[in-house]
Formats: structure tokens, C-alpha cells, sequence
């Protein structure tokens, strides 16, 4: 099974690029997982918010394989713990599906076609990231999986 975490726009944030480049590496030791970048709305300055949520919900949507599931990381999605977190990823992992793709939408979010498409939604947190922070945060969140799942010292509860 491969997880993959899609994503509209490239980070630039060298820092948090860093970081989701580390976490991205510690991750290969447990799972096939990637990063999926997934082209921007063009002149945004022109486009209203609804014509910018549609713009990229259409190239997330293209970006998807019917037999996915998806996961949007969402503010008005479910919360867990980071030991709850794991056990959703196991969960996910035991499915069978071949392929589960977390999803970080555009600044304004989702099209209602994207959450038509979605499997299930997810929040990080009731705070709200930059969308080049959630990256790295759902990265780190991911291997903290792993390694609670592998029963290895990294978490602390």
C-alpha cells in the first residue's frame, strides 16, 4: 500500500521544506509514501474565492484514481489524538485499498465535487496553519504513527 499526501502549490518555506524532506525519509522505513503536488489556480487575483475552490478542486480531482481513498485534512474534520491517529492509520492500512491519499486543499479549501469525493475528513487541530505548515505537520504526524504503531520510544504519552 502506498499514502500519499497531495497538495496544491510547491512548499517554498525552506525550513518547513526541510522538515517535511526529513520526515518524508524517516517514513520510507514503514510505509511507500509520497508528496503529489498538484498545480495552483492561475491569476487568482481575477478568480472569486468559489472560482478558485472549483479551479483546484478540478486538477485534485484529476489527480485522483477512482480505487483511492481519500482523506481531506480538513478544520471541520474529525480530531484525534496522535495514539488515536495511529490506530486510524492502521485501520487504513488493514482496508486493503492500494492507495490513501491525504489531501491539503488551496487557501479557501474545497470544492463541493472534492468533498463529494472524499472518503473522510481529518483535522490537524482546531488552530489554523499555513497550508505549507500542515505539510509538515501531517508528515511528522504520519511517522508518529509509524512509530507508535512499531511500538518504538519516539511518542510519550
Amino acid at each position: 500500500m502506498r499514502i500519499t499526501l497531495a497538495v496544491v502549490g510547491r512548499t517554498a518555506t525552506g525550513y518547513l521544506k526541510q522538515g517535511i524532506d526529513e520526515y518524508t525519509k524517516r517514513l520510507s522505513h514503514y510505509v511507500n509514501f509520497d508528496i503529489q503536488y498538484i498545480g495552483d489556480a492561475k491569476n487568482t487575483k481575477s478568480l472569486t474565492e468559489s472560482q478558485q475552490k472549483n479551479s483546484e478542486g478540478k486538477s485534485i480531482l484529476a489527480a485522483l484514481d477512482k480505487s483511492d481513498y481519500v482523506v481531506l485534512l480538513d478544520e471541520h474534520g474529525r480530531e484525534y489524538r496522535s495514539v488515536e491517529f495511529a490506530g486510524y492509520v492502521q485501520k487504513r492500512l488493514s482496508s486493503g485499498a492500494r492507495r490513501v491519499v491525504f489531501v491539503v486543499g488551496g487557501p479557501y479549501g474545497f470544492s463541493p465535487e472534492v468533498y463529494s469525493r472524499a472518503n473522510d475528513t481529518l483535522s490537524l487541530s482546531p488552530m489554523t496553519f499555513s497550508h505549507e505548515m500542515i505539510r509538515l505537520i501531517f508528515t511528522e504526524q504520519l511517522y508518529r504513527a509509524f512509530t507508535i504503531l512499531h511500538h518504538e520510544p519516539y511518542h510519550h504519552e
